[in-house]
């Protein structure tokens, strides 16, 4: 296992990080300003002017659908070396979408070009990878434990040159911007069918009769606007049999294929919010007084700082031979240490995120910081793509595997 950088990789990390710090974090501020400005005028989930104005510019300057594997749609980079550079737009949670590198859309863009027709393509990817408009993944139901996803209930009939969609959805991450045009919904087309073949998935325009958001989930406090979680009503939603994704019973496929890559990105993404709420911690350490020294002179500080370090590095390296395995082997023989990042990641950044509000104080629970957000962030990706326990199930598993009697 090589970990070093591609120059390719390189000088495209140098490109990032240069844009990054041009653009990207001077606009912080105005990132909120602008989201409070459209709220008291009752526009709270309409597009920011801010992301809008630094999309074209990424552009320009190369940096545009960077996720993009296995095409010559996007940047033609493997999970390795894409990873480097999650990593750096993760430092400011919005950042990716400036790059049209953004969840949902990445992995439904991934959906498109791996299992799409033509029509399918040039109908929802091209808008999509142009960045004219936005998408979301309605999977996860209220009423059923969704961890499991073969509890889902949606139902996906087929009615002559239709199928009519019921069901409904939340946390369905994208569908409160207006921008967002398409879903793509998981259901069961087949109750009979062997347990992992009754699902499908299948492209739902979210203006067609019936699709009903009904409220933004929060996530402590935070609803993530302009972007959202929705719930979502799915009532005798009618679309064409040519939406069908790949074929009936063909969900879980479809999801595996989607969630791999998509996984990489969040944990390296996470990486990078832990490396900027270390580089807070750092600063601010170094900057206050407290009990006749700097804070950064405290023994629980170093040691923190410390184990911060370890943290980050583990947490990067275990990624990135993820990501190695992803490209020479496939997504299935790399799932073991694709459910580990699932888990070292998120809780490696909480942690690390709340050693740096305890070294801010009050303010660091304030919006004077951003680290009340990047920990919400960080707690909520241990939901995302299933949680924690799911993962170390499938980890204790593939291990007891290993050593079984023969």
């Amino acid at each position: 296992m090589d970990f070093s950088y591609s120059p390719r990789t390189q000088e495209l990390r140098e490109r990032v990080d240069a844009f990054m710090q041009e653009h990207v974090f001077p606009a912080e501020g105005r990132w909120w300003e602008e989201l409070e400005a459209n709220t008291r005028a009752g526009r709270r989930w309409s597009p920011l002017d801010v992301i809008e104005e630094l999309k074209p510019k990424a552009r320009a300057a190369g940096l545009w659908n960077l996720f993009l594997p296995e095409s010559d749609r996007g940047a033609g980079l493997n999970n390795q070396e894409y990873a480097p550079l999650a990593e750096l737009m993760g430092r400011v949670p919005w950042a990716p979408e400036v790059f049209n590198c953004s969840a949902p859309d990445t992995g439904n863009m991934e959906v498109l070009v791996r299992y799409g027709t033509p029509e399918q393509q040039k109908q929802w990817l091209d808008p999509l990878l142009d960045g004219k408009i936005r998408s979301g993944f309605a999977m996860t139901e209220p009423a059923v434990a969704s961890s499991d996803a073969t509890n889902i209930e949606a139902r996906i009939e087929r009615q002559g040159d239709e199928y009519v969609i019921n069901g409904r959805k939340w946390w369905t991450s994208g569908a409160g911007d207006p921008r967002c045009k398409i879903l793509i919904f998981m259901g069961k087309t087949d109750s009979s069918a062997p347990r992992h073949s009754q699902q499908s998935m299948i492209l739902v325009p979210i203006d067609t009769p019936g699709v009903k958001i009904l409220r933004p989930l929060s996530v402590m406090g935070f609803d993530d606007a302009p972007h959202g979680h929705m719930e979502v009503d799915f009532v005798n939603v009618r679309v064409p049999a040519s939406n069908m994704l790949l074929g009936e019973g063909r969900g879980f496929e479809i999801a595996q294929g989607r969630l791999g890559p998509g996984r990489i990105h969040h944990c390296m993404r996470l990486i990078g919010l832990a490396e900027r709420a270390l580089e807070l911690l750092c600063k601010r350490a170094s900057s206050r007084v407290a009990f006749g020294k700097p804070v950064a002179q405290q023994g629980v500080t170093q040691e923190r700082i410390a184990e911060a370090r370890c943290m980050i590095e583990q947490a990067r390296l275990l990624t990135l031979k993820a990501a190695w395995m992803m490209d020479v082997a496939g997504n299935k023989a790399a799932k073991a240490e694709i459910a580990m990042i699932k888990v070292v990641a998120p809780n490696m950044a909480c942690q690390v995120i709340d050693w740096a509000i305890q070294v801010h104080g009050g303010g660091g629970l304030s919006q004077d910081f951003p680290l009340a957000y990047f920990y919400v962030q960080a707690r909520t990706l241990r939901f995302a793509d299933g949680p924690d326990e799911v993962h170390r199930s499938a980890i204790a598993k593939l291990e007891l595997g290993r050593h079984s009697p023969r």
